[in-house]
């Protein structure tokens, strides 16, 4: 398996490396030792799943705030979604900034996203499910997020919205949760 960096210092795409043979193949998704030397959490105690029914559907930008902050490993396992993280780590020279990675079924990729960013997808066919392993656990109280529609954030979606939760919809802009940092683009 190989952890490609991305522009967000912390994030990388984590690309399976198949071994196939005449039953099929053979793939590695996760391996502690690898994450742990590569300076990434490598513990993953709760795993999560969402099934989403319609092409268009938007989940997030979500995150856990301080101090119950988490990383997660997340896959789409059927189907297919445009995953995108924002580092809303402050003091970060990428604060604000995004990244939208296609994951797929057929392609296998993960997502690594570190704790200090928000994270979010879009469905792009009906019937998808996305995998989680998060290393943390869930504390109600401390879970928001920031609007996937922030046009200081300006992410490119890449179809037309279908489906938003009213929760979702409620966030608040980036300059609002984050009234002391600069957005950089």
């Amino acid at each position: 398996m190989k952890l490609n960096p991305t522009k967000l210092a912390g994030a990388c795409i984590v690309e399976p490396e198949p071994i196939h043979d005449e039953r099929g193949f053979f793939v590695r998704t996760f391996c502690a030792e690898q994450f742990a030397a590569s300076g990434l959490v490598s513990e993953f105690p709760n795993c999560s799943s969402s099934f989403n029914l319609k092409a268009g559907t938007i989940r997030g930008l979500h995150y856990q705030s301080s101090p119950h902050e988490e990383a997660k490993l997340v896959r789409c396992i059927r189907g297919s979604i445009w995953d995108v993280i924002v580092d809303l780590r402050p003091g970060s020279n990428t604060f604000g900034q995004w990244i939208g990675v296609e994951l797929t079924d057929s392609n296998r990729l993960g997502l690594y996203i570190p704790t200090g960013f928000a994270h979010g997808f879009q469905t792009l066919i009906d019937n998808c499910e996305v995998s989680y392993q998060i290393s943390a656990a869930y504390v109600a109280s401390a879970s928001t997020g920031i609007r996937y529609d922030d046009p200081a954030i300006g992410i490119t979606w890449p179809l037309p919205v279908s489906v938003v939760s009213e929760r979702d919809l409620r966030l608040p802009l980036i300059s609002t949760a984050f009234a002391d940092a600069a957005v950089t683009k």
